[in-house]
């Protein structure tokens, strides 16, 4: 079986355990320890996930060893029958123990002994599979969450209150973000709701909110965006698709989403006061009573989703109470029992293979010379041996390229010359194959000119994620090198990286913001000068207040579509082939009923 296949398993295996161990340990800990703790916990679950880390002795790379010995002992014994037949007995097996037949027989036995690379037909079409599977979830999952956004963003109203924007800020300030945070309403979902992940802008179905409830729906929404829940759940849905083979992998998935909101309740008492939780509790009962005023919106992730959910949270919130020193002491404890247990539980390890490929001989294999033929006996390993120190090392890597063989991959890519070495990268560059080429720039001596040469190739043809493992094996100067070029260049996509690799991504951020500012304003003179003004978020055309505003790529993808209920006419920018600006025409009826439906 291919080496990184059975490593991925063994990930699997080894985060089905210890979703099991927090699956059954959640009854005794529920109560008795920090809702956060049981929500951040499975990350360390996630990353013995995704992650193939693990010390050289651990339970999972114990099992694979003792598998594939207890193979290449039966393919020993196998062997053995063969090999040990009395002399007498050659010609009617068709054996005779000469030195070119014992050559012919351990390439043979060579072959017959590797007993999980026989069965590697099977594995390939399963690998297949998995891969498909994963990449399709992955794919529906992302468009699903795109249109979710588009819906939301195309009824969008900005609040412009200024008795409403002021409690916002004093929940922002409560929450300790700085952060300008946007308020907006949109009629047809039915819970508050946050998007936005470097922007957050905070969705109400509307603003007859009471005083009390307003406070804490807002401090539970920024909480999310404070503590990155967004990224926490796409980290998820990643593990989700890639072990989506695993049932107690979408278990874990259901408890995190549960986790999320009990620890974000706790988050939300912890900043608000724990005298607080019965408004609180009262808060997320009127919450749970708007639902079903409104259509349900698919992949909204609402204050409260359903009734059982709302009854534990409640339960909950007013069980929240400040930890105490014993109680802290514990969960450090339990803290590092579960990651040392995830370290113990381990995976399919390069020194397990090794292991593997070295088993223990049997007594009949340790046996003395004097019982058997010396030639029968000494033949397969010298001739293996031999086998194996005449293989071409150029062939070697071939063989382990179509076996998808990482590690051995990277080991006999390091012996090659470096004329091969070129031929090679040229062609995992060719195929796309970016994993391979990670691993044999790493086989690259560190002088080696084809560091530079591919480093121009990527760079030219704009292949960031190859360059991005060059940059990896670049020094500071090279690396400010390429910076300086990238910046001339104005290659943002390189900067990101050249920056992120000389630990300035502070720097970068600046540059961002600085580059959106100043975009933002030539894109603003470029509609003032069709005639169209802007206004906060609000557009204007020859003094009226547009109602649907859009400007589009020549390509026809969208560029900017924003609604306004209180506007009056609706209008569209004109581009030219090249995408610049010449001119702004109302839209039609039929044009805007193309473009948003029929939203009565």
């Amino acid at each position: 079986m291919n080496l990184l296949f059975k490593l991925f398993l063994s990930m699997s295996f080894s985060g089905a355990l210890l979703i099991l161990a927090l699956l059954l340990g959640k009854p005794f800990l529920k109560d008795k320890i920090s809702r956060q703790w049981q929500y951040y916990i499975w990350l360390v679950v996630i990353l013995r996930l995704l992650i193939p880390f693990g010390p050289e002795t651990n339970l999972m790379g114990r099992t694979y060893q003792a598998v594939d010995q207890a193979i290449a002992r039966s393919a020993s014994f196998s062997r053995q029958q063969t090999l040990f037949l009395d002399p007498k007995d050659a010609p009617y097996v068709g054996f005779e123990p000469d030195s070119e037949d014992a050559d012919q027989a351990a390439e043979a036995l060579t072959t017959a002994c590797s007993f999980p690379d026989s069965v590697s037909p099977l594995i390939r079409p399963l690998r297949l599979i998995w891969l498909l599977v994963a990449l399709g979830m992955l794919i529906r999952k992302i468009t699903v969450y795109q249109s979710f956004l588009r819906y939301i963003h195309a009824g969008l109203t900005p609040v412009s209150d200024l008795k409403v924007l002021d409690r916002l800020s004093a929940a922002a300030e409560q929450a300790g973000i700085k952060k300008p945070v946007e308020l907006c309403i949109h009629p047809l979902i039915s819970s508050p709701l946050l998007t936005g992940f470097l922007h957050p802008c905070i969705v109400l179905p509307d603003l007859h909110i009471s005083e009390k409830d307003f406070p804490y729906i807002v401090l539970h929404e920024l909480t999310h965006w404070q503590r990155k829940d967004i990224l926490y759940k796409w980290l998820v849905q990643l593990t989700v698709c890639l072990h989506w083979f695993n049932p107690l992998v979408h278990l874990m998935n259901r408890e995190i989403t549960k986790a999320c909101e009990f620890s974000c309740d706790e988050a939300v008492l912890a900043k608000a006061g724990h005298d607080n939780a019965q408004d609180y509790g009262t808060t997320l009962l009127n919450a749970m009573a708007a639902v079903g005023k409104h259509r349900e919106t698919p992949g909204t992730v609402t204050l409260s989703e359903n009734k059982q959910l709302l009854k534990e949270r409640i339960c909950a919130v007013m069980n929240v109470r400040q930890p105490s020193k014993a109680a802290k002491t514990g969960t450090f404890i339990l803290t590092l029992c579960v990651v040392f247990a995830a370290a113990f539980v381990g995976v399919y390890t390069m020194e397990t293979a090794a292991a593997s490929d070295h088993p223990v001989e049997t007594e009949d294999a340790s046996s003395s010379a004097s019982d058997r033929p010396v030639e029968a006996a000494d033949a397969p390993s010298s001739a293996s041996d031999r086998l194996v120190e005449a293989a071409d090392a150029f062939t070697e890597v071939e063989r382990y390229y179509e076996e998808d063989s990482l590690p051995l991959f990277g080991i006999a890519f390091s012996r090659l010359d470096e004329s091969a070495q070129k031929k090679w990268l040229e062609k995992l560059y060719a195929d796309d194959e970016i994993a391979f080429f990670s691993v044999a720039v790493g086989g690259l001596d560190p002088a080696s000119s084809l560091f530079a040469d591919f480093a121009e190739k990527t760079y030219a043809e704009e292949e960031t994620a190859f360059f991005s493992t060059l940059a990896d094996c670049m020094d500071e100067a090279e690396l400010e090198s390429w910076l300086d070029r990238a910046l001339k260049d104005g290659r943002w996509n390189f900067q990101s990286i050249l920056y992120d690799r000389l630990d300035r991504g502070d720097e970068f951020d600046r540059l961002e913001e600085k580059q959106e500012k100043e975009w933002e304003e030539m894109l603003r003179a470029e509609y003032q000068a069709a005639g169209v003004t802007m206004s906060g978020k609000n557009y204007y055309y020859q003094g009226q207040l547009v109602n649907v505003f859009l400007d589009t790529r020549a390509n026809q993808s969208f560029y900017t579509l924003n609604m306004n209920p209180a506007g009056t006419v609706n209008i569209k920018i004109i581009r030219d082939a090249d995408d610049k600006i010449t001119g702004a025409a109302y839209l039609t009826e039929t044009e805007v009923t193309e473009l948003l439906g029929d939203w009565s």
